[in-house]
């Protein structure tokens, strides 16, 4: 019997991300944890898009629901940590259901402009209800309201374990989903709309789940991320937001299990070591992605598959 070659690669990332909490330095090691979450972000937004060809600019709406869900609930009710990170992860995977029920009625360009009204919709709401949300300035959550149960999410060391057990969760969901036939059928969706009609497939449900599913990742991963870090504010769930995980995906590989986590991981850095020399790191990011786009617009991991490795998921 062959080994599943596939599960191995996964599982190997997952192990190299545990050997980097106790190799990395302080500084490595914070971006990691912080990387990790990001990529579940762009994990949900390849469901929709890479493997589904749904192509939103309003996930920061979910990812804002997710953040919101969980910060107003510990910051105006007292909540507990693991209640409002299952608040967050509800709330996104809810948001991203009525929207979809709206939006989804559309197709193509119409549904990028729609889901991009909707999120500049739920940023102002943000704003305009400043009073309870603080607006701009943004609610910082206490140390002592961000642990679970023994795990203090404000320890540095902590916050990684459970990123990486968040973000490991995630990737072999992840997997799972895109191998089941529901998966398949996803990107039988992408590839050809109308034959997967004729198979019998109701467009619109399948879509519909798979946003969902979308955003209940984001959600999780809005929800984690202001937990972790202590801070819930409006500039999180901006249009930046939407954009992000667009290009975490294309950078790493849209419709390939790893590419979130790939890009996310580049993108990250580059932006990085780029503000570290020039107040133009805008341009050398957009100058990375032209480049991207004209010699690999599959991603790093899409044209790895496209060049043999077939068994890449």
């Amino acid at each position: 019997m062959k080994p599943d070659r596939a599960l191995v690669l996964h599982l190997g990332v997952l192990a190299a991300l545990l050997a980097v909490h106790f190799a990395a330095p302080a500084y490595h090691h914070t971006n990691i944890a912080r990387i990790m979450v990001l990529a579940i972000y762009a994990m949900g937004y390849n469901i929709a898009f890479g493997y589904t060809g749904l192509l939103s600019l309003g996930h920061a709406l979910f990812f804002g629901a997710g953040l919101y869900g969980a910060g107003l609930l510990v910051y105006h009710a007292g909540a507990g940590a693991a209640e409002a990170m299952v608040a967050g992860l509800v709330a996104g995977g809810a948001v991203a259901l009525a929207v979809g029920l709206l939006a989804l009625r559309t197709s193509g360009v119409a549904f990028m402009i729609v889901t991009l009204m909707f999120a500049q919709a739920g940023y102002l709401t943000v704003l305009y209800f400043g009073a309870w949300t603080r607006g701009d300035e943004g609610i910082v959550i206490l140390q002592a309201a961000r642990s679970i149960g023994p795990l203090d999410l404000s320890d540095d060391g902590t916050r990684y374990l459970v990123a990486l057990a968040l973000f490991a969760t995630a990737l072999l969901v992840n997997l799972a989903l895109v191998r089941s036939p529901f998966g398949r059928v996803m990107v039988a969706m992408r590839e050809n709309e109308e034959r997967s009609r004729m198979l019998g497939f109701n467009p619109f449900t399948v879509k519909l789940g798979a946003l969902t599913i979308s955003g209940l990742y984001a959600g999780l991963a809005g929800a984690a991320y202001g937990l972790m870090f202590g801070y819930v504010g409006a500039s999180l769930a901006s249009v930046q937001y939407s954009i992000l995980p667009l290009l975490y995906v294309l950078l790493g590989g849209a419709g390939t299990v790893l590419g979130p986590f790939l890009g996310a991981l580049l993108m990250f850095y580059l932006i990085d070591y780029a503000s570290a020399v020039t107040d133009a790191h805008q341009f050398v990011t957009g100058a990375a992605l032209v480049l991207l786009i004209l010699f690999a617009p599959k991603g790093i991991l899409g044209t790895l598959r496209a060049k043999g490795v077939k068994w890449l998921p």
